[in-house]
């Protein structure tokens, strides 16, 4: 891949220990990677400086906090459609968390949140009165799992 980044081992263990828990600290990760704290904060700081750390989250559970659906829906589009305009068309729809463009069939896969059936059914139909979309599928989610990451 043009302009891939070349990351040492060292680097790649750091982003491994920071996608198990963004909140571990720096004397944490020196001691994981045999380094003093001070090379691993400038390695994190570069890290960040050039884009490969985009930013720290929180992983919520959602049914804890109140009702929730996750759906997936696959979209297809008219045959001229550009991608950029599939991204612009679901950007602004709020409930839409990801949307994943594909090659082949369908299209793209969107990931929905929200509150109950009704919910979901509102968000499929904007997404079909856009004028662009030809087809949908929807998948709702029962249960999720995570597979967490080495630490």
């Amino acid at each position: 891949m043009a302009g891939e980044l070349k990351l040492d081992e060292t680097d790649r263990r750091i982003l491994e220990l920071l996608s198990d828990d963004a909140r571990r600290t720096i004397a944490d990760i020196a001691a994981r990677v045999n380094l003093s704290p001070a090379p691993v904060k400038r390695r994190i700081d570069r890290l960040q400086q050039i884009g490969v750390i985009a930013g720290y989250t929180v992983v919520l559970d959602h049914a804890m906090i109140g009702p929730s659906i996750d759906a997936f829906t696959e979209l297809r589009f008219a045959g001229d459609t550009d991608i950029d305009e599939i991204l612009r068309e679901v950007k602004e729809i709020p409930e839409i968390h990801e949307v994943f463009t594909m090659a082949g069939d369908p299209d793209a896969l969107l990931r929905i949140r929200v509150d109950d059936v009704e919910h979901l059914r509102e968000v499929v139909n904007r997404l079909r009165r856009t004028g662009r979309v030809t087809g949908t599928k929807t998948l709702m989610v029962l249960d999720r799992w995570t597979r967490p990451s080495a630490g």
